[in-house]
């Protein structure tokens, strides 16, 4: 073979290398770019999702408060009526009570 074709050989050569690498170099600088895309689009997913749970976490929250308060309400609302009942139950004892301590008072008076 010629000097002549064999210079041609090997420029080609280095070309079809040159067009491999660069062609390389551009491939991996798509799969980076796909591979940032597919990072961001997780982080997205994950902020997201992560909001959803607090958000269900503190609805979650808010009906575990609003029963307890329901319940003291209503143990609130028994021991309102047991005490109102007790009192009830004791006026007559009261009233004398204090009638005995009015006359009481005025005797001393006098």
């Amino acid at each position: 073979m010629a000097r002549p074709e064999v210079l041609d050989r090997i420029k080609e050569a280095e070309s079809e290398a040159d067009d491999i690498v660069a062609d390389a170099e551009e491939a991996r600088e798509e799969r980076i770019e796909e591979a940032r895309e597919e990072a961001d689009e997780i982080r997205e997913s994950a902020r997201e999702e992560a909001e959803e749970d607090a958000q269900e976490r503190l609805e979650a929250a808010k009906e575990k408060v609003k029963a307890e308060r329901e319940d003291l309400i209503e143990q609130g609302e028994s021991t309102r009526e047991e005490l109102e009942a007790q009192a009830e139950g004791r006026e007559s004892e009261v009233v004398e009570y204090v009638t005995d301590l009015f006359e009481e008072a005025v005797h001393a008076q006098t």
